[in-house]
């Protein structure tokens, strides 16, 4: 593969851009460089802010957005203050609890700087400041490369531009890649290490409906939470200590108390993660038939695990809250991905599309010679990368026993400290040891040993009972399990192990990193022993996973291609699948019909909270909260149109995962809301994007500011922000 296509692939989205119909001027998560050619687009549906300034990451508001680890969040004062999602701060709240102060139950205000809680290892945050395409430097010297060469050499490149990026003070840099391998862009962003919760309202707020709500309308959440970045005294980023001081952004989003109406204009700008709409017809087979399914399965019966291992109440069900909650947001995502499936026409219409294509690049004899291998190569590597799915699937979930992970990482970091920094692993470069080290430190108040041994050892039947020829020898000869799988047996070895390792002790771990190989095979940590057994066969894994990646590295950019310029002839939108990049959707505040004869209003209200309460988690709406509006004290928020305090809204805005905490601004980009879901049937959006059904939900900054005020009296943060009248 040469660069030429990716040298175009830019102009060539922001020409399908420009040449967008109307009526999809709603579907896409956009780069922020192609805003300006989808101005007219915006306009209409009532944008008023400058399209030309949103493509400069340096002007308001794109920097006033962050990255919040895998969530999105914005800064909302002059002194550093941020506001994400209450799920997306929920580790750092639960870090911070304990069985006798519980503030992820109860809630937490800081009144004052001081008041504030210390950071959690490893949180941080990110605020981007510049978006450089890369794609000839990336690709360079890869012609005539194939499989694992060309993966390492794509590799080597992007640590190189990194490594260089990152020699300015406070920068970490990521390469991205967009259109699966065609184009790159560098990502530049300030990084923040001292970051502190401010304030979380109580878990009857910020989880109201909890997992039964999860992904539904009548939604009444109140997601938001706050924290603070702070830096030294010269006002560059460092570690915490008491002489930091808050940080000043250069921008920050003011907080609009009047709200907005139906169909009204509403921006999100964040860190989508991973959208799948330019797969092929075999891969979304596979995704919705074999692999949500089983995934489901498996995350479910996580669940069941660890509440039987940590009992209600217990330190240990606090200790895996943040766990639990992500594995039922999960399961709960696949379940709806599966039943939106079967339901619609989207696998037959994936066949039609493709079909159609093929067509497409048949009829003319240059596109046949310029498309005309691209599927069937690609189809050939997904065959090949879907062989060993259920294996894959289950030894990756090991990942969840926190022991063998620790020690699979401490022993990995001993060999590729071995080499030149540039040629080990993406995270376990010198870059990387401060957040390796924070994970083993923030490990403490998430780890519980009965917990982690029931999580392996049920993990451990799930592989034993994998086909003969799906297993790995080292893996059964560690656990003897060549003669056939004996739970009695493999749970008093597993007792053994737990007992005579020291990985639970925070200082052993953290006396391991930066270990020789050699010192390390001396160790007689039973999972330092499993790492050491497991390396070799961990590696030539990960060797033939390069392989794929490589070859998967030149034909999905050639695919792209084809579908690039057969949407360019019908004149239908193009842009890249989310990539955890920044971005940005627009929209409208709108309902829409879940099924035959109904129509869901696009804003819930205070009444409707009242409504659910039952008094009992997950509606255990507060005594003061279900009196204040029963007696309508409803202050400034009250709406007229919607007749109470709007709770949580509807949006057309394209989202994903990663986009929750992202900042809802309005047409003047006051802050209206945070993203934080989406609606049962717009779930499988991330395959296949349906304008009727696909809607995000966000809590409505009305909602958020009331809470504040009436239910938690946090006028100190009212003051501090900037809120719009």
């Amino acid at each position: 593969m040469t660069s030429n296509f990716s040298s175009t692939l830019r102009p060539l989205a922001l020409l399908m851009a420009a040449a967008m119909p109307a009526t999809m001027a709603t579907e896409g998560m956009w780069q922020p460089h192609q805003l300006p050619a989808l101005k007219g687009q915006m306009e209409q549906l009532g944008f008023k802010m400058n399209a030309n300034k949103m493509a400069d990451l340096n002007a308001f508001p794109m920097n006033a957005v962050i990255n919040f680890g895998g969530c999105s969040a914005s800064f909302v004062s002059p002194q550093g203050l941020v506001v994400t999602n209450h799920h997306c701060g929920y580790g750092a709240i639960a870090y911070h609890s304990t069985p006798d102060d519980n503030i992820l139950e109860n809630g937490f205000l800081a009144h004052t700087l001081a008041e504030e809680k210390t950071p959690v290892p490893g949180y941080k945050i990110w605020v981007t400041e510049s978006m450089t395409e890369v794609t000839d430097k990336v690709l360079a010297g890869t012609d005539g490369l194939t499989d694992k060469v060309y993966f390492e050499a794509v590799e080597r490149s992007k640590k190189a531009l990194v490594s260089q990026c990152e020699q300015a003070p406070s920068s970490r840099c990521s390469v991205y890649t967009f259109h699966h391998g065609a184009s790159h862009f560098l990502m530049k962003s300030l990084e923040i290490k001292d970051v502190r919760l401010v304030y979380t309202p109580s878990m009857s707020v910020g989880k109201y409906g909890g997992d039964i709500d999860n992904w539904m309308w009548p939604r009444q959440t109140g997601d938001f939470a706050f924290f603070r970045a702070y830096v030294d005294k010269d006002g560059n980023p460092a570690e915490y200590s008491e002489d930091n001081v808050p940080y000043q952004p250069q921008a920050f989003l003011k907080v609009s108390s009047h709200g907005l109406s139906d169909e009204d204009f509403v921006m999100v700008m964040g860190y989508p993660g991973r959208t799948n709409r330019y797969r092929t017809a075999a891969e979304v087979t596979q995704a919705f038939e074999h692999d949500y399914p089983q995934a489901m399965v498996l995350r479910n019966e996580l669940i069941e695990v660890i509440k039987q291992a940590a009992p209600e109440g217990s330190q240990a069900r606090l200790a895996y809250e943040s766990t639990l909650a992500g594995l039922a947001n999960y399961a709960k995502n696949f379940q709806s991905m599966i039943e939106s499936y079967g339901k619609s026409q989207f696998g037959e219409r994936k066949q039609a599309d493709e079909q159609a294509l093929l067509e497409w690049i048949a009829a003319d004899e240059q596109r046949s010679a310029q498309y005309g291998a691209a599927k069937q190569r690609l189809d050939q590597l997904i065959a090949q990368g879907d062989a060993h799915a259920e294996r894959d699937m289950i030894l990756g979930y090991l990942y969840y026993a926190q022991l063998y992970r620790t020690a699979q990482s401490l022993y990995r970091l001993a060999h590729e400290q071995q080499k030149p920094d540039l040629e080990r692993k993406a995270g376990y470069q010198q870059r990387d040891l401060e957040n390796f080290t924070a994970r083993l430190k923030r490990m403490q108040r998430g780890f519980d040993a009965q917990v982690d041994k029931a999580l392996m050892l049920h993990l451990l039947e799930r592989y034993a009972a994998l086909p003969q020829s799906e297993r790995v020898a080292a893996l059964d000869s560690f656990f003897a399990l060549e003669s056939g799988f004996d739970k009695t047996k493999l749970a008093a070895q597993l007792d053994k192990m737990y007992a005579n390792s020291k990985l639970a002790d925070e200082d052993s771990r953290l006396a391991l990193v930066g270990q020789s190989v050699a010192e390390l095979n001396l160790s007689r940590d039973p999972f330092i022993k499993l790492a050491a057994a497991m390396y070799a066969t961990d590696i030539e894994l990960e060797n033939q996973q390069k392989d794929l990646d490589g070859a998967l590295l030149t034909a999905r950019p050639a695919y792209m291609e084809a579908i690039i310029a057969y949407k360019q002839s019908q004149d239908q939108l193009v842009y890249a699948d989310a990539n955890s990049s920044l971005r940005v959707s627009f929209g409208s505040v709108k309902g829409y019909s879940p099924q035959d004869g109904l129509w869901a209003m696009p804003f819930t209200t205070l009444e409707g909270l009242a409504a659910k309460a039952t008094g009992v988690e997950p509606f255990d709406a507060s005594a003061k909260q279900l009196q204040l509006i029963s007696d309508k004290q409803f202050g400034r928020y009250f709406d007229k149109a919607v007749g109470s305090v709007p709770v949580n809204f509807l949006s057309t805005v394209d989202s994903t995962g990663g986009n929750s905490g992202s900042a809802t601004v309005n047409a003047d980009g006051e802050l209206v809301g945070l993203l934080f879901d989406g609606v049962y049937e717009s779930i499988i959006a991330d395959w296949d994007y349906n304008p009727a059904t696909a809607r995000s939900i966000h809590v409505d900054s009305r909602y958020m500011l009331w809470v504040m005020e009436q239910l938690d009296g946090a006028d100190n943060l009212l003051q501090e922000m900037s809120v719009v009248k």
